[in-house]
């Protein structure tokens, strides 16, 4: 299984659609006994949340966030986690608003302190 996402801040290589999860939003993950969640804020998206599950290296969960133009949404996600050849994490992402129509893929990849 690849390793834990306790405390990794992990980013989108590329921004989504105008006004969602951009290049400039952070996700704060905490992973503890299956359990994952995480903290994201940046770009529009003023505070964000995720909680969900994880078996083996699939990530299951939900999020909920709030834009700055005071609009909320939510939606769910399945991620793979994979790691990369420098040790660092990435996830693949499918996932898909419940709160109104969109869906699609993304990636999020590991931060490291020299990436700002």
């Amino acid at each position: 299984m690849p390793r834990s996402l306790e405390g990794l801040v992990l980013a989108p290589v590329a921004d989504q659609a105008p006004g969602q999860v951009g290049t400039r939003t952070r996700f704060t993950y905490h992973e503890r006994d299956g359990v994952i969640w995480a903290d994201y804020t940046g770009g529009d998206v003023v505070r964000g949340h995720l909680v969900g599950t994880r078996e083996g290296d699939r990530l299951d969960f939900r999020y909920v966030q709030l834009k700055y133009d005071g609009t909320t949404s939510s939606g769910h996600c399945v991620s793979t986690v994979v790691e990369l050849p420098d040790g660092r994490v990435r996830l693949d992402e499918t996932w898909e608003w419940e709160s109104q129509s969109g869906s699609g893929t993304s990636v999020v990849e590991q931060v490291t302190e020299h990436d700002g």
